[in-house]
């Protein structure tokens, strides 16, 4: 099977613009080789974020998606803090 087409939000994009280096190539790599073959890999949120998953990229940052089985994609919203850094 396929994996699925990834997409950002354009805050997704600020967010990947601010991070290090170091976590955007973990990000890449995140991407391709967990979240694309596997889009339900993350944790499932629940509350205001219910239908969303989340991933650690580091102590801090996390990586919050939503999955479109429809069309094959994953939405990335958020790859950064949540601790409001």
């Amino acid at each position: 099977m396929t994996p699925y087409a990834i997409r950002f939000t354009k805050e997704a994009v600020k967010d990947v613009d601010k991070l290090p280096p170091r976590l955007k190539e973990k990000l890449k790599a995140v991407l391709q080789n967990q979240v694309a073959p596997s889009p339900r890999c993350g944790k499932r949120l629940v509350g205001d974020l219910a239908g969303f998953f989340s991933l650690r990229l580091s102590y801090n940052d996390r990586l919050v998606y939503s999955v479109d089985d429809d069309s094959r994609t994953i939405f990335v919203h958020r790859a950064r803090t949540h601790y409001g850094d």
